[in-house]
């Protein structure tokens, strides 16, 4: 990662001031993405609002690569109101996967109106990086998301529960062998969105992450 400011990487970043067309917009924040200055992290952020799908893509992948440096950042600049903004944060923090951004993921994945924000969120729970908790706080913080999980696999909205079924594999993964109860209890939940759910999409999610974990 490069943190100190240089005439090249003010270049990267005005470039994305100034780019003037869409595929523009994409080319420039590509660049400053794989550039991984902390100096970007605003302008990457900005861009998480702008109505380029595309740009915010490049823009996530930026902010992940530089990991736990943009995990602030991204908390303190969460847009309240442009709900596709707060979906690519979600995006982001999700993928750095720091436990800073645990509470936010978890209230989230429940109550944001945006099933985009919800759908991040649920995934997004199931690879925290518990390794920078201490022992005492993995246990508490497990708990919480696997609890949130199970009530966000019964969203009314096929892809958040999609998600939550990831989220869930995930976390899985995590505690099979520190909680075996609660990969049984992940286990009888994945059986009863078999039984249950009317997506095929999500029933068959189910269906693999039982394959892979028994």
């Amino acid at each position: 990662m490069n943190n100190q400011p240089s005439t090249i990487n003010n270049q990267l970043i005005q470039a994305v001031e100034k780019a003037d067309s869409s595929q523009g917009l994409i080319d420039t924040v590509k660049d400053l993405a794989a550039a991984q200055i902390e100096d970007a992290i605003p302008m990457l952020i900005t861009v998480l609002g702008y109505n380029n799908p595309g740009a915010a893509v490049a823009a996530v992948d930026g902010l992940v690569l530089l990991g736990e440096t943009a995990v602030l950042p991204l908390l303190e600049k969460l847009d309240g109101y442009n709900y596709g903004a707060r979906a690519w944060a979600i995006r982001a923090l999700a993928g750095i996967g720091d436990p800073r951004g645990l509470d936010l993921l978890l209230d989230s994945a429940v109550n944001d109106f945006s099933f985009s924000v919800r759908r991040g969120a649920a995934r997004g729970l199931g690879f925290i990086d518990w390794e920078k908790l201490s022992e005492a706080e993995v246990f508490d913080a497990q708990q919480r998301v696997f609890l949130t999980l199970l009530q966000v696999s019964q969203d009314p909205e096929w892809v958040v529960r999609y998600a939550a079924v990831v989220g869930l594999h995930g976390l899985a993964k995590a505690v099979e062998v520190s909680a075996p109860k609660w990969l049984e209890d992940i286990l009888t939940r994945f059986e009863e969105i078999i039984d249950t759910d009317t997506t095929l999409a999500v029933s068959a999610r189910a269906q693999m992450a039982i394959a892979d974990l028994r």
